[in-house]
């Protein structure tokens, strides 16, 4: 089997961002991942095996000079001492477990430093996702000359509709080529094409490095967990925006807030933080009420919401974005995040409906026990973590099952 991942940085910016924070302000934290199949999808014999040497083939991976000088010049926030951490860095099979049941079910479970395993969700979710589709067959089916043209003709609407866009596609995308064509056929046309909307990047630092535009990226809801997980969720937001601030002084700032809904959020959006950050980001419920909730409460705050970016990125396709991008005018500078919708879009294939969630952490290495955590959405079918954390968060919230 041909090697799936062959680049340090084939990954989204949002990894090496939150891995940055996460030495910096949690240095001995350990937490505890879990692989989810939404779809309960049977996978074939022999995959769990095969996802091993994937894995294991990661650790011959090491971040190039260029890949570096890349980063350095396009990620001007990022500190240069986290340069030094990744020329180091050595990823690790050992901290991941594969296992396939006798239904051909996966189970993936990871353990391990903070700093270390966070830096193997994307990856791993894009091998699972492209080797499915090797082993089953399914990839042969894939045109990639008509998956141009009809990524082209999606840059050509969202730009002709003055949507400012973004492909986050790399953790379910069909293949690697498949985001790299999407992304260069959008590139491609925003730089042909005159129009009001623009695409201004992709979450995949290497491909970002390939076309030469700006790798975009902030945070996951990983680090809201796992500070809710440490300290209790009621403050989670506040001392994640805090950390954040501690170490970016003001960059990156699109906060990533649903993570336990919109009412503690709200609670936690002082001031000071809602001036800071430049924005928000949407990704769950329903965008348009999410949105008039956004927009009232930067009015509470006597914040102009006008001016801040609010990006949507709530599995999107192009309709709903066009249809968000018109209802958003005059309301804040809305943009767009779009994954699956741009990397895994082919006739008759069903794109995987898989995550990694952080389950579990503890402060220091030197705990003898994890504490669970879980995700709160403001999409309740879509809660992670197990029923008794669950029930446990609901209630310190004074939220309804």
């Amino acid at each position: 089997m041909r090697q799936i991942i062959n680049h340090f940085t084939d990954d989204d910016l949002y990894k090496f961002t939150m891995c940055c924070a996460v030495i910096e302000n949690f240095p001995r934290t350990q937490v505890r991942y879990k692989f989810n199949d939404r779809n309960n999808t049977v996978y074939p014999e022999g995959f769990a095996e095969e996802l091993r040497e994937q894995i294991a083939a990661l650790e011959e991976l090491r971040i190039t000079e260029d890949e570096i000088e890349f980063m350095h010049r396009r990620c001007s926030y990022i500190p240069t001492w986290f340069y030094s951490y990744l020329k180091g860095f050595r990823y690790d099979r050992n901290c991941v477990t594969v296992n396939q049941d006798a239904n051909g079910h996966l189970d993936v479970e990871f353990e391990g430093a903070w700093c270390d395993t966070i830096l193997l969700e994307v990856k791993v979710l894009a091998i699972i996702s492209e080797l499915y589709y090797i082993m089953t067959g399914k990839d042969v089916a894939f045109d990639y000359d008509a998956f141009y043209r009809q990524s082209w003709t999606k840059a050509v609407r969202m730009i002709d509709a003055g949507c400012i866009f973004t492909d986050f596609g790399t953790r379910r995308r069909a293949s690697f080529k498949a985001q790299d064509m999407a992304v260069g056929a959008m590139n491609e046309c925003s730089r042909k094409l005159t129009g009001p909307g623009k695409f201004t990047g992709t979450s995949n630092v290497y491909l970002a490095m390939k076309y030469d535009i700006t790798p975009v990226g902030t945070m996951a809801h990983e680090l809201i967990c796992a500070i809710a997980g440490m300290y209790g969720p009621q403050m989670a937001n506040h001392l994640a925006m805090e950390a954040w601030a501690h170490t970016y002084r003001g960059a990156l700032g699109t906060f990533l807030y649903d993570t336990y809904g919109w009412r503690i959020f709200s609670l936690n959006f002082s001031e000071d933080y809602a001036n800071m950050f430049k924005g928000l980001r949407v990704d769950s419920g329903d965008n348009y009420r999410q949105l008039d909730l956004i927009v009232e409460k930067y009015r509470s705050l006597n914040i102009d919401p006008t001016g801040k970016r609010v990006v949507f990125s709530n599995g999107l396709n192009v309709d709903e974005a066009i249809r968000i991008n018109e209802y958003a005018q005059g309301k804040c500078l809305p943009s767009f995040g779009i994954g699956t919708h741009f990397t895994n879009d082919f006739p008759g294939v069903k794109p995987m409906n898989i995550v990694i969630k952080l389950l579990a952490v503890k402060i220091t290495e030197s705990w003898p026990f994890y504490c669970s955590t879980c995700k709160l959405s403001e999409d309740k079918g879509k809660y992670t973590g197990d029923k008794a954390t669950v029930a446990r968060f609901l209630e310190a919230l004074h939220l309804e099952s």
